[in-house]
């Protein structure tokens, strides 16, 4: 019998939404980054990774800009959700990402999240 596949839901309990929670982590997290974004991870007492997006105006453009790579983010997130340690990640854009094609950012997204399971498990 095979075990039952998780869902690869996006719900609200894997979304970090407060401004104490993004300071928590800002002020405790370690910080990994690429050409196109920093991430700051800090891991937490849950069973799972949650995830918070910080894509400023300054760095990302206008709204839709700042959308697309929101989309972007959350949804590499959600396809890797399982692989990632029990964690709270921000992702911030950089500069870069403004203009990078989605398969590139994708990528990017992909190479860090494998980062950030070998850096918490090793921690």
């Amino acid at each position: 019998m095979q075990p039952t596949p998780r869902r690869l839901g996006f719900g609200a309990d894997l979304r970090l939404r407060s401004k104490l929670q993004f300071d928590a982590i800002y002020a405790g997290g370690r910080r990994i980054d690429d050409r196109f974004f920093a991430l700051r991870v800090k891991p937490n007492g849950l069973a799972h990774a949650r995830v918070g997006l910080a894509v400023a105006v300054k760095t990302a453009g206008n709204a839709v800009k700042r959308n697309r790579l929101r989309r972007i983010i959350r949804e590499s997130f959600r396809l890797a959700q399982h692989q990632l340690p029990p964690a709270d990640i921000v992702v911030g854009a950089k500069f870069p990402a403004r203009e990078a094609p989605a398969a590139t950012l994708r990528a990017s997204l992909a190479t860090l999240w494998q980062r950030v399971a070998t850096t918490c498990a090793s921690s």
